[in-house]
């Protein structure tokens, strides 16, 4: 499965900890790969496994780094992991010179606007701030 993904993407992927996808993520990732909108939940699955990893290695392969536009947005329940989204796709896609950030309530929407302004390959964040109190962009 991990040769369909770009060597740079297979390196992120080793780097995170993980071998080989489980079969669960490979489903994902070929998801994700072919351009195709996503819904996971994962409501009893231990922390650790490489959930985000997953998903986030696979926007990374999707990403064209040279258009500095929004390409993926991520939604999470929580500002909690919204935020821990951004940090992961930030540190996996540290080699490509990622764009990323998270739209999270309790921060400044000044700040996400001028952010979302200079351009953003990635944001995450909750229903509520992407849709509620960010203006369109």
């Amino acid at each position: 499965m991990l040769l369909l993904l770009m060597p740079a993407a297979v390196n992120t992927y080793s780097v995170s900890g993980f071998e080989k996808p489980s079969a669960i993520q490979q489903r994902a990732i070929k998801q994700i790969i072919k351009g195709r909108d996503l819904l996971c939940a994962a409501f009893r699955s231990q922390s650790g496994t490489g959930k985000t990893a997953t998903f986030c290695v696979s926007v990374l392969q999707c990403l064209d780094i040279q258009v500095r536009e929004t390409q993926a947005l991520i939604l999470a329940p929580t500002r909690e992991l919204a935020g821990q989204i951004q940090k992961v796709l930030l540190a996996l896609g540290d080699y490509m010179n990622v764009q990323c950030h998270a739209c999270i309530g309790g921060t400044n929407v000044g700040e996400d606007i001028r952010k979302l302004d200079y351009g953003q390959h990635v944001v995450s964040g909750t229903p509520g701030r992407v849709f509620g109190e960010t203006p369109a962009r």
